[in-house]
């Protein structure tokens, strides 16, 4: 039986990890680097030969897996980070769930964490999805997930535009998520699909990310919610010295993300504030 799922792994400056993760993955891979200096792309290519690589000459972050998905040639994609990789027997149930369930755009999985299977919060999150869970869906429906630990349908990736350049990083899934669900396409967790991910050591600290992540909410308000929300999320944020830092460096993304904006349905909103409450 020919493949159904292509395994499309970013990566930048962590050759180290790569040679940890690379093993767990099966064919087809594709390893999208983002202009990494410590020797990744020719150790993977002297050492996975089966893995095909796209070597950028910069940074894109993680609109870099958008590459991947255009060079992939089957109906499916799972995303993997450069310290996360698929547990065995999960591309083949995320892809039965995908080919029994003709409008499901992405399966999100269950994420453990580290060498105890720690569950990730966000995973345990979504597990208790308070929205509606319509008859014979495949588990509860989300509105975010977390990117090494997805299964996208490729035709509904590529409708929604992918992961977008005005977000890139981190906090990109919520955009891409909303979106699917104002195509049309089911976004739901199904705790039989499972990724393993063990942080790298290279991470950036907590304080920056903490920042990076309130830019990345502060744009995909922008782009996507009703101005008073976009309000009262940019005031919310503000309040931390985190949050402000987040802001800051949101404004000069802001031009991109006024072109960039499109309202999302009213079924999608009402889905999002509840959420929210």
């Amino acid at each position: 039986m020919s493949p159904r799922v292509t395994t499309v792994v970013v990566t930048r400056d962590r050759r180290a990890d790569l040679e940890r993760s690379l093993p767990h993955h099966t064919p087809p891979v594709v390893l999208v680097d983002n202009a990494s200096t410590d020797g990744s792309v020719a150790m993977v290519r002297e050492r996975f030969p089966h893995v095909e690589v796209i070597a950028l000459d910069h940074n894109e972050a993680a609109v870099a897996r958008n590459r991947g998905v255009r060079a992939a040639a089957t109906p499916y994609v799972a995303f993997a980070d450069d310290d996360s990789w698929w547990a065995p027997g999960a591309l083949d149930r995320a892809a039965d769930l995908l080919d029994a369930h003709p409008r499901l755009g992405l399966v999100a999985a269950r994420v453990l964490v580290g060498p105890a299977d720690r569950l990730d919060p966000t995973s345990a999150a979504m597990r208790r999805s308070p929205l509606p869970r319509p008859a014979g869906s495949v588990g509860p429906p989300v509105r975010g997930f977390i990117a090494c630990g997805s299964v996208v349908r490729r035709a509904a990736f590529l409708e929604a535009g992918g992961f977008d350049p005005v977000v890139r990083f981190p906090g990109e899934e919520a955009r891409l998520a909303a979106d699917l669900a104002a195509y049309g396409w089911e976004v739901a967790y199904a705790d039989d699909v499972v990724a393993h991910h063990h942080p790298s050591s290279t991470r950036p600290p907590s304080r920056a990310r903490v920042a990076s992540e309130a830019r990345s909410a502060a744009l995909t308000a922008l782009m996507r919610r009703p101005w008073p929300v976009v309000a009262r999320t940019w005031v919310g944020l503000g309040r931390t010295p985190a949050g402000r830092r987040g802001l800051l460096a949101a404004l000069r993304s802001v031009p991109a993300g006024l072109a960039a904006r499109r309202r999302l349905p009213a079924r999608v909103e009402a889905e999002l504030r509840l959420l929210e409450r």
